[in-house]
């Protein structure tokens, strides 16, 4: 990663490794009198966790937010807010026998390229478990875009190749483990249309 921080009129700096203590974010420009509790965050975090599904890691993390700074009495202050979870289910000892392998479709050999050193356990910063403070940070984002704009925002997997939905079901896309729409997922169209 060239910078562990995006955004400009809402910034977020993430931090922490896939096997380490902990990970976690600033967020800095959220405006003061959000309302926000750890609570808020249960519901996206349980979205994007792993070892619910036979399609991801099998690691189950709690993913318990503790709202470190930023928020007193129940709202933001306008200062950064800082967020951390704690990894309850981090398995170092997994990677010990890849301490000098790269692994193929990882990023080991390009953070050995690039720092000359690398964190071999779970691919430190380069794993899928930093997400988890975006997703973290996108609650923030979306709870202030709701309540302040009135603007919703969800998402969906609108293909895959060919395949598109026959119909579509927002709670068909909160039961699906790929966010499809359709309720007959085991049934795509059985001509794909074929796009460009």
């Amino acid at each position: 990663m060239s910078s562990n921080a995006f955004g400009k009129l809402l910034t977020v700096t993430t931090f922490g490794e896939s096997h380490g203590p902990a990970i976690g974010c600033v967020v800095d420009g959220c405006p003061p009198g959000l309302l926000l509790a750890a609570e808020d965050f249960a519901a996206d975090l349980a979205r994007r966790a792993t070892g619910r599904t036979r399609h991801t890691s099998q690691r189950r993390e709690e993913d318990a937010v503790e709202i470190l700074s930023g928020v007193y009495q129940g709202q933001t202050t306008g200062t950064p807010i800082a967020l951390l979870i704690r990894n309850t289910d981090a398995r170092a000892r997994d990677y010990d026998d890849l301490f000098d392998t790269f692994r193929p479709a990882h990023a080991d050999y390009t953070y050995w390229h690039k720092y000359g050193i690398r964190d071999p356990r779970g691919g430190g910063r380069s794993s899928a478990r930093e997400t988890t403070m975006r997703v973290a940070a996108g609650v923030i984002a979306r709870k202030w875009l709701d309540e302040k704009h009135a603007v919703r925002v969800r998402g969906y997997l609108a293909q895959l190749g060919a395949i598109t939905p026959r119909s579509f079901d927002w709670d068909a896309v909160e039961q699906n483990a790929f966010f499809w729409p359709d309720r007959r997922a085991g049934r795509p169209n059985s001509k794909p249309r074929w796009t460009r």
